[in-house]
């Protein structure tokens, strides 16, 4: 079996236009590969955000039209030499199955679908509960937690003061949430759950975009107190500036923005969804039932009141997250990806010993 280099050729593949949790993660850990010496690219859709958020040792090929897309990375990919062709998101994923001359990698950012992750090699699941309901076949499978991003370079040097930005009294709370405004995503139970519980002087900050924007709009009408404040890039300092952080998904495979929130101490709500369920887990989080817009907005209320009791430098939580260090899981990946190259190797070998063993059978 050939050795493989210490430096590989890495081709990332993600197709969002926009930034959001899978994204990032597929940013930040190629920015941190080519740190380490790798030869990396990304493949991505033509005038992406992506390519803007990627260090300047990582080359963006960006895609024109949708046609023919796997056929198409798989060509950039032979010609880019690529040693591993990394898939993020099920599109992506699907077009990465073309890759035959590598190694044909899926990060399952949401969940496991056949059409999209059945043809690959190797499969990095993010929680315990993906890993375990995999069916069974030839590709490797490990589990690699996601970590919270390396802080963007490109926010504004000097925080930005959020509580100001909303005329925030000393004494009113700030309850946010970060995330695509996308039904899967569940801003609108937060917002239906705030309105009928959260106290008066309550006020809900909501950072994201996405296809229910104005639908999301149109529900906080009339209600002052809730703000849809779009994309930031300012999101480190906008979770200091909340007292409770709120994730409210009907479906979480590993949600970033939790992770990010227990990186700037906040305390945390969330729904009980996969990820959530394993993350927080022991943490000193609270866990609410899927899809219960009421029932969030009564845990929500009593978040708010007992936070109110306390200073605010008390609310501030610390969280066990050792398990999630950014450094570890990079490292990991790249031997998953070297562990991939040598079952690939190895299953080529069988082939050809049974392929060469066949005409004695007959």
């Amino acid at each position: 079996m050939p050795p493989f280099p210490p430096s590989l050729t890495l081709v990332h593949v993600v197709f969002s236009s926009r930034i959001a949790g899978g994204e990032r993660h597929c940013i930040d850990l190629a920015n941190a590969q080519a740190a380490l010496g790798h030869r990396v690219h990304v493949i991505g859709t033509a005038g992406s955000a992506v390519q803007g958020a990627l260090a300047a040792g990582v080359q963006f090929h960006g895609l024109k039209a949708p046609l023919f897309r796997g056929w198409r990375v798989a060509a950039l990919a032979r010609r880019l030499g690529a040693d591993v062709c990394h898939g993020h998101l099920g599109p992506a994923c699907k077009a990465v199955a073309h890759a035959t001359r590598a190694a044909r990698v899926g990060t399952l950012h949401v969940g496991y679908k056949t059409h999209h992750h059945a043809r690959l090699d190797g499969l990095i699941c993010v929680n315990r509960a993906q890993h375990d309901s995999l069916p069974a076949g030839d590709a490797l499978a490990q589990v690699i937690y996601n970590w919270a991003p390396a802080r963007d370079a490109a926010a504004p040097a000097r925080p930005t003061d959020l509580r100001a930005e909303l005329g925030l009294t000393p004494g009113q709370l700030l309850v946010g949430s970060v995330g695509r405004l996308h039904p899967s995503k569940g801003m609108d139970l937060l917002i239906a759950g705030f309105k009928a519980h959260a106290p008066a002087d309550a006020v809900l900050a909501i950072l994201g975009e996405g296809p229910d924007e104005a639908a999301l709009k149109a529900l906080a009408a009339g209600d002052s107190r809730i703000h849809l404040l779009g994309y930031r890039q300012d999101v480190d300092a906008a979770l200091q500036a909340m007292d409770l952080f709120v994730s409210p998904s009907r479906e979480e495979a590993f949600p970033l923005a939790i992770l990010e929130a227990m990186r700037a101490g906040r305390p945390v709500l969330s729904t009980a969804t996969q990820g959530p369920r394993e993350m927080l887990a022991g943490q000193p989080a609270r866990l609410v039932p899927v899809g219960d817009a009421d029932g969030l907005g009564r845990a929500l209320a009593e978040e708010v009141a007992s936070l109110r009791a306390l200073t605010p430098a008390a609310r501030a939580v610390s969280y066990a997250t050792a398990a999630y260090d950014r450094s570890n899981a990079v490292a990991r990946t790249l031997k998953f990806y070297r562990d991939v190259l040598e079952h690939r190797a190895a299953l080529a070998l069988a082939q050809d010993d049974d392929e060469a063993y066949a005409p004695w059978q007959a």
